[in-house]
């Protein structure tokens, strides 16, 4: 049976060897060395292996922790043996590189990459181990496949690429006399910059003003949001890891000074975000897992295996009812099946 997930932290599992074999009809009993191979644990005879899986998340915040949920509920339900080496770094870029340089000394079979940053330092201390990633907008634009298409190397995935476009439509529809939007993202994160520029296209093809405000570590979140307030009608935030890790602090300026933040991921409306239209990252997961058991299994090679998404029907609609009182937006225009009764946030089911 697979190991659960909060069983497999920091854990490895030994070689299991069988300790000897009686032979009969009088000959001598002597003892044979079971087997193992690539770095990891298998009885041979038994016909089985325990898979040996690190994982390097970026940073802790809701969409990375249900997209590394996802991965392993698709390992368990894969029936595969494994054991899991849970790392996390706190969303230091110095911490990333010396997590991945652990995970590829430890001779593990697959490493799983949650986030950009995490992706790229992995990739950068190995060509032979296959890596999953998850959670990371374009493969390609970040240097980590040669194209989305076809990687042709040693790492696929899944992407979280969101419907910008369906998310400039709620936008609208949420805020009609919205003139100015502020684009709240971090410009140390490549997968911030492919989004950013969808941003503008999606404000342009509305007739919107948009305008750039940039963070380079997560102390500058709240001085930058302040400095958005009187300034812009909306504020639109993508799945940036460091903007979502401190959406606490965004929502805090922006509620206080109502000013209306679109999120790129339900996670983000859940800490105070006003609304989303977005992609659910423990089905992301789920899908980087489901990867990630073929290539173990030698069904398929990371090379071959084309980068995948979530299909639009698979978008969820969320808001956040309190955030919406408190800047004063009202829900209604969504439908009823969009507003909670209770003050909380909600989500509806619904398709680009």
């Amino acid at each position: 049976m697979a190991l659960h997930k909060e069983e497999a932290v920091s854990m490895t599992k030994n070689v299991t060897r069988r300790d000897a074999i009686a032979l009969f009809g009088g000959l001598a009993a002597f003892t044979l060395a079971g087997c193992s191979g690539g770095g990891s644990g298998s009885d041979s005879s038994a016909g089985s292996k325990t898979y040996k899986i690190g994982v390097l998340q970026l940073t802790e915040h809701d969409a990375l922790d249900a997209a590394n949920k996802g991965f392993v509920s698709a390992l368990d339900d894969s029936g595969i043996k494994y054991s899991i080496d849970q790392q996390n770094a706190q969303n230091d870029q110095s911490a990333c590189q010396t997590i991945a340089t652990k995970l590829v000394n430890d001779g593990d079979d697959l490493i799983l990459a949650i986030a950009t940053p995490a992706a790229q330092a992995v990739a950068g201390a190995t060509t032979d181990i296959p890596i999953v990633g998850t959670a990371i907008t374009d493969f390609a634009a970040s240097g980590l496949v040669d194209s989305n298409d076809k990687p042709g190397n040693n790492v696929t995935g899944t992407s979280d690429l969101t419907p910008v476009d369906d998310q400039f439509s709620l936008l609208v529809k949420l805020l009609p006399d919205a003139k100015t939007v502020g684009i709240l993202y971090c410009t140390a994160e490549s997968n911030s910059d492919v989004q950013v520029k969808m941003a503008e296209e999606a404000a342009k093809k509305r007739n919107l003003t948009a305008t750039r405000y940039s963070v380079s570590s997560s102390n500058e979140i709240q001085q930058v949001v302040e400095s958005m307030v009187g300034k812009v009608d909306a504020c639109y935030a993508p799945t940036d890891n460091t903007i979502a890790a401190g959406m606490s602090t965004v929502s805090m300026v922006a509620n206080e000074n109502k000013l209306p933040v679109i999120c790129g991921e339900k996670g983000m409306v859940d800490n105070g975000g006003l609304a989303t239209y977005g992609i659910d990252y423990e089905k992301l997961g789920y899908k980087a897992g489901q990867m990630a058991v073929k290539i173990l299994k030698g069904e398929s090679k990371p090379a071959d295996m084309p980068i995948e998404h979530l299909s639009a029907k698979e978008c969820t609609l969320s808001t956040n009812q309190k955030t919406a009182e408190a800047v004063g937006v009202d829900l209604t225009v969504l439908g009823d099946s969009a507003t909670s009764s209770d003050g909380a946030d909600s989500a509806d089911s619904a398709s680009a």
